[in-house]
């Protein structure tokens, strides 16, 4: 692969970097990761956060700690060309990387590998610290990391984090073994916990939990240790050059508050790259700016529905509608350009889209969804495809005119595998759109074709 790469324009780096993996959701690798960055950059250290898969929550954390944009590493949506892409681009300027996995170290899609963090880690020849909770067992623990280390010869489980090491006597007991080189023992600390929601953690900007357990890692783990791993690595394709930073031939507006918070970096950065000035707004305080197009992100309008409903954006994204202007939207975007939202109570959105919004208890959509463009307005071109992930506790009661722009080869979308409700010069849908470039320049196009008129 990397000869092949190289003809494109790429370079090697050989930059530090570790892959935090977990043996399962809820072990603490989150929490040992966003430790590690903390530590690190207490040792003034330039740490460039990466996360495994398509999470938008735990990048907040990372970003807030390490004063970097955190990146997602997603081989099913990216490829694994776009991992290294995006990894080579990211890392320029930083001193070490740290990449945290997601759910266990092997586990990928529909049981594959495919997009899990053990594909990750081989993309970038990296070493894996496996965490583990420790919780109820003591010489187990070291079958358990066996089973890890000897499952895959080519990911390099290089060493081991004990989580929720109960007392001296249970370290004690946990050390008269050794399987793999030990490279923490971190003991339970339920007052750093973070507090979750239907959705996951709570984001960065509502705890500082996750930077604290720097003090932690700093205490309990070899980190000189971690740093000798990191930076025994072999070069690694990535890309030679930065994307090119907006032109200003077109403006558009990108809602950022706490209602509206889930972006890819990379999409923004395509978006820039295709000629896009980024005009960062809040839907819940701004009135809406002088733009040429709208990117409305996911986040959590339901917890906010009150405040939109009463904000004078609200209007003024009507009239841009009315007017013409093409508006893109994701997920929490989607029930906000509904008529209303249910919940507790019920509360007018933009009412740009024929529908309604009902919060659920229960999870409505959650997985990588393929998606192909088969109609709608000409803000992302006919027969363009992508890829991306739904994750929602929402349901949308469509008027039977309703009208979809995507058809879905994977996932769920709105209905019956359609996705991309469309009014207008409106698009609204539940994927979590990972852009090609091809997506991101139909958006700037859109934009374009807006302005001159």
């Amino acid at each position: 692969m990397s000869s092949d790469l190289q003809q494109y324009g790429y370079v090697t780096s050989g930059i530090p970097r570790v892959v935090v993996a977990g043996t399962h959701s809820g072990c603490g690798k989150t929490t040992v990761a966003s430790g590690l960055m903390a530590a690190l950059t207490g040792r003034g250290y330039t740490v460039q956060p990466f996360k495994v898969g398509p999470d938008f929550i735990d990048p907040t954390h990372h970003t807030a700690i390490c004063g970097r944009s955190s990146r997602n590493l997603d081989p099913y949506m990216m490829g694994e060309e776009g991992v290294l892409a995006t990894f080579g681009r990211a890392c320029r300027g930083a001193d070490i990387a740290v990449i945290e996995g997601v759910m266990g170290l092997y586990d990928g899609l529909d049981g594959t590998e495919e997009g899990s963090t053990a594909q990750v880690a081989k993309i970038l020849a990296a070493p894996v610290i496996l965490v583990v909770d420790t919780e109820g067992m003591s010489r187990s623990a070291h079958a358990v990391v066996q089973g890890y280390v000897t499952f895959d010869a080519d990911v390099d489980v290089a060493g081991v984090i004990f989580n929720r090491v109960g007392s001296p006597r249970h370290r004690a007991l946990i050390d008269a073994t050794q399987t793999a080189p030990v490279l923490g023992r971190i003991p339970r600390r339920d007052d750093l916990s973070v507090a979750s929601r239907h959705l996951g953690l709570t984001m960065a900007i509502e705890t500082g939990a996750m930077s604290r357990f720097g003090d932690v890692v700093e205490a309990c783990c070899d980190l000189d240790g971690i740093v000798g791993l990191a930076r025994n690595v072999s070069p690694l394709p990535s890309a030679a050059a930065s994307r090119p930073s907006g032109t200003g031939a077109v403006r558009i507006g990108i809602a950022r508050d706490p209602a509206f918070c889930f972006y890819y970096r990379d999409n923004l950065d395509r978006l820039a790259g295709a000629g896009a000035e980024l005009v960062f707004f809040s839907p819940l305080e701004d009135r809406l700016p002088e733009v040429d197009a709208l990117y409305l992100g996911g986040g959590y309008p339901e917890l906010h529905a009150g405040a939109l409903a009463a904000s004078r954006c609200r209007r003024d994204l009507q009239r841009a509608v009315d007017d013409g202007m093409p508006v893109y939207a994701e997920c929490g975007g989607l029930v906000y350009l509904t008529e209303r939202i249910r919940g507790d109570r019920e509360y007018p959105m933009v009412g740009v889209l024929p529908a309604v919004a009902e919060m659920t208890e229960r999870i409505q959509g959650l997985g990588y969804v393929e998606a192909r463009v088969c109609g709608g307005p000409r803000i992302i071109e006919r027969g363009l495809s992508f890829r991306g992930h739904e994750f929602h506790y929402s349901r949308i009661d469509c008027s039977p005119e309703a009208r979809f722009a995507l058809e879905l080869a994977r996932g769920q979308g709105i209905r019956d595998g359609k996705d991309g409700l469309h009014e207008q010069n409106a698009i609204g849908q539940y994927t979590h759109a990972y852009f090609t470039d091809a997506v991101a320049t139909s958006l700037v196009t859109a934009a374009e074709r807006y302005r001159r008129s």
